[in-house]
């Protein structure tokens, strides 16, 4: 990968040198992968899973309406706080107590939720939260420093597999373990699974003192001098946040879809069908595959052309585009949908697994700083899809749903196309 060297004050103000790229002593074998992948992959549905429970918790604590958004959207407000000011702490302690520490605390704050008898304190814990489920950003680059070079593709692509594998999950999870049990039991679900997940890390992962010398404020503050001088992080977190909009479109607005008729599906039918379309995270490790095998380009490119046609496929059996009718074809239908999320979720997967490992050979004193950096704009893409697709469902249903998609991925795949783009 070409690109510009990495000036001394790019990588931090008052640094050492950097350390050698080997400075694990450990690998990544194939139990460590495991943990990686299941940690992420466990620790991401604290960010989604309020999203199908909101109704619920509204009423069982009496949150004002006005605020009853606030339920979905705090976790993920606290997830973009704790990547500005909790992950770069990876690039200057030592980042297995930071871990274990960070991820204790979060499993203490879902139990808080758990047990909140007022709005405001299971509002205070949810942010907190979330911003402690930012452990997530100091555990991929850890993994990604752990493997070869040759292998970090695979590395990064497996690990993501956790992740959006846990993204996926959340809303059905969640929505199984509160309509059989209450929506406290899946807080405490999740607070227990976060509790073993601190005391397995703490056993299995190796010591990672990074080798920078510096403070917390010059750390901060070198974020923007990463963010302005990285060009491969640019058009790497670009291309993210324009997929992961056409992401968030798709699956802010596909349950309301699909409850309206001819499919009418109810809460359990709904699980099942996400269930179903995160079967398109196949596609994270061969997406690091190809990243090894310099074939990053034409991965690339194939995912966003089948992003574009998974929306249109969409729209055609979602929305009677060419003159389909859902109606007539029901099972035909359904099953499309289904296709469609599979692939738009592998197009989604392949386009994040591609930049985390392009980003990841950047500079490695950096890697803590350029993963939150990463996550921290593809989220605010995800967002914006979101938000997009809520104005679209109520302007023009599910044909607009499906434009708003196709116009994030069309973005996608036109900065692709463009020179450098793969640099």
């Amino acid at each position: 990968m070409n690109r510009p060297a990495t000036s001394p004050e790019l990588t931090c103000p008052s640094t050492a040198p950097a350390a050698a790229e080997g400075q694990t002593p450990h690998r990544l074998t194939t139990p460590l992968t495991i943990l990686f992948a299941a940690a992420t992959g466990v620790i991401v549905m604290n960010l989604f899973a309020a999203q199908p429970l909101t109704g619920p918790i509204q009423r069982s604590l009496g949150v004002p309406a006005s605020l009853t958004g606030a339920i979905a959207m705090l976790p993920q407000l606290g997830y973009a706080l704790g990547l500005v000011l909790l992950v770069p702490l990876t690039d200057l302690v030592e980042n297995r107590r930071l871990i274990v520490r960070t991820l204790v605390a979060c499993a203490a704050l879902l139990a808080i939720a758990m047990l909140a008898q007022q709005g405001s304190v299971f509002l205070a814990a949810l942010f907190l939260a979330g911003a402690s489920s930012s452990v997530i950003q100091m555990l991929v680059p850890m993994a990604a420093s752990m493997a070869s070079e040759a292998r970090r593709g695979r590395a990064v692509g497996n690990v993501m597999s956790g992740l959006m594998l846990g993204i996926l999950l959340s809303r059905p999870l969640a929505s199984v373990i509160a309509g059989s049990i209450g929506w406290r039991a899946f807080y405490g679900v999740a607070a227990a699974a976060d509790a073993l997940l601190a005391l397995g890390l703490s056993t299995r992962l190796p010591r990672h003192a990074p080798h920078v010398s510096t403070t917390y404020g010059a750390l901060l503050r070198s974020l923007w001098t990463l963010l302005k001088g990285e060009r491969v992080l640019q058009r790497r977190a670009l291309s993210a946040a324009l997929v992961m909009g056409a992401f968030s479109a798709f699956w802010t607005a596909i349950g309301l879809r699909l409850a309206h008729g001819p499919f009418d599906f109810n809460f359990y039918d709904i699980a099942w069908f996400a269930l179903a379309g995160a079967a398109g995270v196949v596609a994270t490790p061969l997406a690091g595959w190809a990243g090894d095998k310099k074939l990053g380009r034409a991965a690339l490119a194939m995912a966003h052309v089948s992003m574009l046609a998974a929306l249109v496929a969409s729209g055609i059996v979602g929305a009677g585009w060419l003159g389909f009718d859902p109606a007539a074809h029901r099972e035909l239908a359904v099953g499309l949908l289904v296709v469609g999320a599979a692939t738009l979720d592998a197009g989604v997967v392949t386009d994040q697994t591609l930049g985390r490992r392009a980003i990841n050979l950047l500079n490695p004193a950096a890697r803590g700083r350029l993963n939150g950096l990463f996550v921290g704009i593809f989220f605010v893409g995800g967002a914006a899809g979101a938000s997009a697709a809520g104005a679209a469902w109520a302007a023009a249903g599910w044909s607009g749903v499906c434009v708003v998609g196709l116009i994030f991925a069309g973005a996608a795949f036109l900065l692709g196309l463009m020179p450098g783009a793969h640099d």
